[in-house]
């Protein structure tokens, strides 16, 4: 057994296709995870080459500067809520996020929140792999010049020397996950202070270009309207909260190795409104020197890393970067898939099968086309991402408003047709309704074409209405 697995509750012993040692409650023992170690989870959450570019790319919408950091805090303030609700009841509860949604679901209804929240996590894992690839070729190219042969596109898209940086970084992040979530905690505490070397390193840098001045007045698009404005924000607000849906959605998965609620609190205050506010200010803050510098704002970072002179800060730059996006990828992408996919059939997928089967299905899509292809990323991605908000509304409203907080751990894990969590052969009716009325709105809300204003409200129209329409189903408390 891996460093964090548990023997099997009471009661389950009979129902062995619903439980294996990962999936099963945590115990004294395991919760490992304190503050500093969430606090880490949120910084390496945060600090990847897409967070920056996330964060940047909110500036085209035409907003000044200090307009787009007063809007990314708000959505920063209300994942903070969001991430408390769920941790909390993550670390009572003591479960991953799959189990978790047995309660709601039922036992095996679960599995389709916790699959759609796998193929998301699965496309973005290789995504990020790719992406981090790049940042390890611009260091290689800054030490050897002569490789620049190797970067032309030769198999499947994709150049020999982009190959073995993806396979590296592949397999690093597959031996990572191989020794179970303690190695994963150990990761993060790494991974996610670090990075902040290479973002001081690139932003002293950027600023000394800009003669140590920036306009916080100056903004990348069009100029808007009052109106306009408020719009914008408001957008800018919910698609930061979009933008992390996925992992708040499954923060189970980390919050029940914590030893109390009291560290999940504190590493979620420290983790979200300190962190990300801070790495959406310094993110800002490069983004309008370059604008400054160049004329135009530079949304990858490893692209601007490439205009520097300096190889010292290049090399640390590029390797930190890869490093953050690594930890990203393992605590983002990799847990979640992993847990999701052994949930479909404990008895036979462990989480470090799980996690095997996540890591090939990241080099079958392709992903380094996956991502020049725009229209993939906002129809199908963005769709399937939408349903994350109806997932999050709905399990919230069931644990706080219909169960009350109250959970029978024992029979999450029970397949008799008598079990709490049963319902239906297994499925929870009146959950999937919700989820399919919600989930039909959010994505027609998320795929309206060329309205930003309106495609940005899928999140909370989703939570909104999943709680609504659960709750309404919902009106006698589940007996448990």
């Amino acid at each position: 057994m891996t460093e964090t697995q548990v023997h099997a509750p009471e009661g389950a012993g009979r129902h062995s296709q619903l439980v294996n040692d990962d999936l099963a409650p945590t115990t004294k023992e395991t919760a490992t995870w304190r503050t500093w170690d969430l606090f880490c989870l949120w910084m390496t959450s945060a600090h990847s080459i897409a967070s920056y570019g996330f964060a940047v790319g909110m500036l085209a919408l035409g907003m000044t500067g200090w307009q787009t950091m007063l809007a990314l805090f708000a959505g920063v303030l209300m994942l903070w809520l969001g991430s408390n609700l769920v941790g909390v009841a993550g670390q009572k509860v003591g479960v991953p996020f799959p189990v978790f949604a047995r309660a709601t679901f039922g036992v095996f209804g679960a599995n389709i929140p916790a699959l759609l929240r796998a193929l998301v996590a699965i496309f973005w894992y290789g995504i990020q792999t790719y992406l981090a690839s790049t940042a390890v070729i611009v260091l290689i190219l800054r030490v050897s010049p002569g490789l620049e042969s190797w970067t032309k596109p030769s198999f499947l898209g994709l150049s020999a020397l982009g190959w073995i940086a993806f396979l590296v970084l592949w397999t690093v992040q597959l031996m990572i996950i191989s020794y179970g979530m303690e190695i994963v905690r150990k990761a993060s505490d790494f991974a996610g202070p670090v990075v902040w070397i290479g973002m001081i390193a690139l932003a002293v840098w950027i600023m000394s270009e800009a003669d140590w001045s920036i306009d916080l007045n100056a903004r990348a698009g069009e100029a808007l309207s009052s109106g306009q404005t408020v719009s914008a924000f408001i957008g800018v607000a919910f698609l930061m909260v979009a933008f992390m849906a996925g992992p708040l959605v499954n923060y189970a998965d980390f919050a029940r190795f914590s030893p109390s609620q009291k560290a999940i609190r504190r590493g979620n205050a420290w983790g979200i409104p300190f962190n990300e506010t801070a790495f959406v200010v310094i993110s800002i803050i490069i983004s309008l020197a370059t604008l400054k510098v160049y004329g135009e704002v530079l949304s990858d970072p490893v692209e601007l890393v490439a205009h520097i002179d300096n190889d010292a800060i290049v090399i640390i730059s590029a390797v930190l970067f890869a490093i953050a996006t690594v930890g990203i990828n393992v605590v983002l992408n990799f847990v979640s898939p992993a847990y999701d996919i052994s949930n479909a059939a404990p008895k036979y997928i462990s989480f470090r099968t799980g996690g095997i089967i996540t890591a090939v299905l990241s080099i079958v899509v392709l992903p380094w086309k996956l991502w020049a292809n725009q229209d993939f990323i906002v129809y199908f991605l963005g769709g399937v991402g939408a349903l994350m908000g109806p997932v999050f509304g709905i399990l919230v409203v069931d644990y706080y408003l219909v169960r009350k907080q109250r959970t029978e751990v024992p029979e999450l894990y029970s397949g008799a047709t008598d079990g709490t969590y049963f319902y239906t052969r297994g499925f929870n009716p009146r959950a999937l309704v919700a989820l399919l009325i919600a989930g039909a709105v959010s994505v027609f809300v998320a795929l309206v074409p060329d309205s930003a204003s309106v495609t940005a409200l899928s999140w909370p129209v989703g939570a909104a209405l999943g709680a609504a329409v659960m709750y309404g189903l919902s009106r006698k408390p589940a007996q448990v």
